[in-house]
């Protein structure tokens, strides 16, 4: 059982290590008046958040997926969904962030203005292991100066995401959001690989009682198109546990 000042010291170390890294130069952060519209955009030193609930906030800053964060006897404003919040926030210095570094500037705002203080625990949990199939992989390595941004196209049918510098954990973590559980590396394989796939999400269900011959499953696109397999084992994964937060303080 972790003891009452190693608690402490993990949610002082979880606090201090969002606060050391990048921060905002400015930052406003208003409770969203009239109609949610969506809105993540990145503008050199600028990033605009609108509509996000406090748990959407959660796992952009930490980069996570729905199941990696406990819900479970979490405050209640954390799951929380009628309240949406629009974030308009400003860089330090001309450079243009990357996303992860503006992860981090968010993680530090939610400490200093929500009063975030949060700790990991391990947990076992079924996952999909992602192996390379008895074929080998039916992707190339990617091209030194190819680009890492990962493009995902869809409508209510199949998706199309490409990856044209994907790393296999990269891949890994985008079967995560598009199954019905998580989904771990272990192809073995390392370096970068241009990547790309369609299928249909598990989550999009249709409005016709009668299966779609077209939509291609996860378990079906990721043999075929790419040789590699998901294959069901047990895991353990770290999760976020929110210990406290609270309404963001006045601009």
């Amino acid at each position: 059982m972790r003891s009452a000042t190693g608690l402490v010291l993990i949610l002082i170390l979880a606090a201090s290590t969002a606060a050391s890294g990048p921060v905002f130069e400015a930052a406003s952060i208003r409770v969203r008046q009239g109609a949610p519209q969506w809105k993540f955009e990145i503008s050199g030193t600028r990033l605009m958040i609108e509509s996000y609930t406090l748990f959407g906030l959660l796992k952009e800053a930490y980069d996570l997926q729905n199941y990696e964060v406990q819900t479970t006897g979490a405050p209640a404003l954390m799951l929380s969904n009628d309240v949406l919040y629009d974030i308009s926030a400003k860089a330090e210095g001309d450079g243009t962030p990357t996303r992860d570094q503006f992860r981090q500037m968010l993680q530090a705002l939610l400490v200093d203005r929500f009063k975030l203080k949060v700790h990991r625990d391990p947990v076992e949990t079924p996952v999909y292991a992602l192996i390379v199939g008895k074929g080998g992989p039916k992707f190339k390595p990617s091209s030194p100066d190819a680009d890492p941004t990962v493009w995902v196209k869809g409508n209510t049918s199949n998706y199309v995401v490409t990856m044209p510098k994907g790393t296999m954990e990269d891949l890994a973590h985008h079967l995560s959001g598009a199954g019905d559980r998580p989904v771990v590396d272990q192809t073995g394989l390392t370096g970068t690989f241009d990547i790309k796939l369609t299928y249909k999400p598990a989550y999009i269900k249709s409005s016709s009682p009668e299966p779609d011959l077209n939509d291609i499953s996860i378990f079906t696109a990721v043999q075929d198109q790419l040789g590699l397999k998901l294959e069901p084992r047990k895991a353990t994964i770290r999760i976020l546990v929110v210990d406290h937060v609270e309404k963001p303080s006045e601009n």
